[in-house]
Formats: C-alpha cells, structure tokens, sequence
C-alpha cells in the first residue's frame, strides 16, 4: 500500500511541475496586415507605465486648489454620503436623541468625517484620531471601560503627508478589524521632526481612497490610490479642450490684407522701413476698433474670415461625459449641468449613482460610524444599548404623488390576497403595519386589533356580519323550500 501512494504522490508531483511549466501564449497576429501582436501596429506601441501619481503631493494639492472639477470629484461623493446621515435603531429613549444629537454638534463629527473623507480621496490616506479626555497615552489600547460621560473631544483629522505615519509592525490577530493592517502609526511635526504622539491602531479611523492590490498598498505604506490618479488623463483632456475653444472665440472673425512685396518688406528692408510698417498696421487697428473704418490704398484688398463652432459642444459634451464617467459621478451632478436631449430627465443616471451611494454607505461609511458610536454612546448616556444598530435612509425618497400610488397599490394586494382567504386578519393588518416606514400610513394599527384579528378570514368576518352574506342562491332556495313544505 506505501509502494501505491508513494507512486501516485510522484505522478502528481509530476503532474504539477508538467503544469506548472505550461505558458499560454494566446494572441492574435497577422504580419501581414501589420496586425495584432508582434507586428508594427500603432496600437502595439501603446503602453501604460506605472506612474503612482498618489505620491507627488504638490500636483495633487495644485490640482485641488486651482480645478474646480477636481473640487466637485473630490467633495460631491462624500457629502452625498453623509447628506442623509444615519439613524439608530434602540429602544432608547427620545432624550436619549437628543443627547447624542447635541454631542454630534459639539464634537462636529460630521464634518470631521467629511474632512477625512475628502483627504483620503484626494491623497489616498488620512487618519482621524480619536481623542478622549484623560486619556494621553494614546499607544494603549481603546479600552470602551475607561471611557467616562462627557469625555469625547471629537477627532483629528490628519492627512497621510500631514505628519502620521504607519509603522512596519502589522496587526496578527484576525479577529481585529484591523487585521493586516499597521498596529501603531506615528505622529510627528513636519518642521522639526520630533516625535508628537505613538498612537494605536484602535485609537485610529482610516480614510483611504480607492482599494489597491496588496503589493501596491505596502508600497503606499497602506493607504490607498488617489481618486486623481484614475481620472488624472480625462481632467487634461477636458481642460486642454476648454481651453482650446475658448481661444478660438478669439479667431472667430478675422480680417486680412493684400499688400503687395510683403515678404520683402519683412525679410529684406531695413529697421526703419519694418517700424513705419508695423505703425501703420497700429494706426489701421486703432481706426478700426474705435470707428470700424479700415483705410487702404486704392487697389489694395480686404477679405474677412469667419469661424464656425459647428461641432465643438459635442466633443465638449462627449469629454465631460469621460470625466464624470471617471469620477464615477452623473454629468448633471459633477458639472452642474441640467439634463439635455429630447425627453430627457437624468432620472435614471440619479437612481444609479443614488445606488452606488448606498453601496459606499454600506461598505465604507457603517464601518466608521460603528466604531465611533460606542465611544459616542458611553460619552453621551454612560452606556452602550445591548440592542443599539444603525441603518441609512435611501438617499432617493418618493414623492407625496409617488408615495400615495405606491402605498395604493400595495394596500389592493394585501387586501386581495385576504379577501381571497389566504390570510387571516391578523396578517393582513401586519403587512399594513409594516408599510408605515415607507408610506407614512398604517401606523396607529394596535396590537390588540392584530391580536383580535387571529384566525379572522374575510369569508368567516362577512358571515359573522351577515349570517346570509356566505349562502348561495340555491341553498337560500332550498332552506326557503323547506320552511314552505313545513
């Protein structure tokens, strides 16, 4: 029996190093048409160097300053995201709210939140350090035990060029949310260098821009890709096509003149003859700006030009649709622009970019706000609820139109379905019930009207009502039959 495994343990390494040694060289090529790979095709010269734009500070902070579709890019995702807030889902107390509510002002998490996210995406990572009174030794652990009422400062938004640095030790444990990323991350003054504070990870809210793979985010010490780097290309294109429109309005009509020897003129006369030239074209320019006459020898010719912009919206349009297809953002929203065309609402492209908001609340947002929020809670009530969570409202909400159609149709198919005694009343009454989050309506249904309902069809209601209502016609005929025969 060894000798067999032995043998079949040697075929399979045989087989993975048979494998392993495989290359697959798919692709097309026709030397003769000079197309495909290989061949001296313009498309084969093209190449894509790595660049790492996320790494030179100054174009990117030159950008934001000076471009103000790099501003929309970077600050319209991120109040979008914040715009409807969160809401918490407890059994707590209204004052409670209000509590919490009053810390948030206090504290402005918000837009410190904001600020994180808006330098995360601009340089790719910021850090916002969670500051609680009495508590300066920042490298130990968050403990939430240690965290008194009224005893949170809010956070310090730091971005990833502002003096915090991740250090090489990472986190090991996988139950840590943290896990592989930095342990303790160093603070330090840029202008002379000295060690400010060692914070721990725990103690640390991370703003990162777009994901990268594993090895290009230890080469950007485990922060994340600028949101610029990816739309850099269409931002040049868009502002070299503005600025190329705007200079032909300059070209827009254009007026020349015959002169006969003008190249000799210009190449051959002396200084003297060129200067009483240029004057005279002066003294031609002045006349014709204050009193639209142009004066010229008799014989000589005039002829005007004009330009025409046929054209130029469209490609304008096309570059803007790049970007804001870069950007991940609608044209309508990045570029303040209404919708155009015929019919046209830009409905759909907010729905789908309203989606995408969600998505990013999920997976980005919830993480933080989960985090800050024990920390909050202890701050603000002096306890964590066992049954505290938070959700987000949709950030596209129906209108009172929309609304009525929407709780219209759903209550006929509630009640269709218990009308045709599929359902008792109890049921009926607590699918109405549940409606009352996204219609507004059915609230006041009480317990005890469900609890009554049990077991209640529409059938057995009517005939409780009407005890004629669940006869037919011929069992009516009959029972009168036989009272008559009696």
């Amino acid at each position: 029996m060894s000798n067999k495994r032995n043998t079949r343990r040697k075929r399979a390494d045989t087989t993975r190093t048979e494998q392993a040694s495989i290359q697959t060289m798919d692709a097309f090529s026709n030397p003769a048409a000079r197309i495909g790979f290989g061949t001296m095709d313009l498309l084969q010269a093209t190449e894509y160097p790595l660049t790492r734009l996320t790494q030179n500070y100054q174009l990117l902070t030159s950008l934001y300053r000076d471009n103000w579709i790099v501003q929309n890019i970077i600050a319209t995702i991120p109040n979008d995201m914040v715009r409807k807030w969160y809401e918490i889902k407890s059994g707590i107390p209204p004052e409670y709210m209000d509590r919490m509510r009053r810390l948030e002002r206090q504290t402005q998490i918000r837009h410190k939140l904001l600020l994180g996210m808006y330098w995360g995406r601009l340089y790719g990572g910021a850090a916002g350090v969670i500051l609680i009174k009495g508590q300066n030794d920042l490298s130990q652990p968050l403990d939430l035990d240690t965290v008194m009422p009224e005893s949170f400062l809010g956070l310090q938004i730091l971005d990833r060029w502002n003096g915090i640095y991740p250090e090489s030790e990472l986190v090991t444990d996988p139950e840590d949310r943290d896990f592989g990323l930095p342990a303790y991350y160093t603070i330090q003054d840029n202008e002379t260098g000295r060690l400010t504070a060692r914070v721990h990870h725990s103690r640390i809210i991370r703003f990162i821009g777009r994901e990268l793979p594993w090895m290009e985010q230890v080469t950007e010490l485990y922060w994340g890709e600028s949101e610029i780097e990816a739309i850099y290309n269409e931002v040049v294109r868009r502002d070299n096509v503005a600025a190329n429109i705007a200079a032909l309005t300059f070209r827009a009509n254009i007026s020349y003149m015959e002169t006969n020897g003008l190249d000799q003129l210009l190449g051959t006369a002396n200084t003297e003859m060129q200067r009483r030239f240029y004057n005279m074209m002066a003294a031609q320019s002045i006349m014709e700006s204050n009193f639209g006459t142009r004066i010229i020898n008799k014989g000589d010719a005039i002829h005007n030009t004009q330009y025409t912009f046929t054209g130029l919206s469209d490609v304008y349009d096309r570059i803007m649709m790049d970007v804001a297809g870069a950007a991940r953002t609608p044209v309508t929203k990045l570029f303040g622009r209404s919708p155009a065309g015929m019919n046209a609402t830009g409905e759909a492209d907010m729905r789908n970019y309203y989606d995408y908001i969600d998505g990013l609340r999920e997976t980005e947002l919830r993480s933080i706000i989960e985090r800050l929020l024990p920390v909050m809670a202890l701050s603000a009530w002096g306890e964590i609820p066992d049954d505290m969570d938070i959700d987000f409202p949709p950030m596209q909400t129906p209108d009172a139109k929309e609304l009525a159609e929407i709780a219209d149709h759903k209550t006929n198919a509630v009640l269709a379905v218990y009308q045709n005694d599929l359902i008792d009343s109890a049921t009926a009454q607590r699918e109405l019930q549940a409606m009352a989050d996204e219609t507004g309506m059915y609230s006041k249904i009480s317990d005890e009207s469900i609890e009554a309902g049990k077991g209640q069809t529409y059938t057995k209601s009517r005939m409780m009502a009407d005890p004629m209502a669940g006869l037919t016609l011929s069992e009516m005929s009959g029972e009168e039959e036989a009272g008559w025969q009696d």
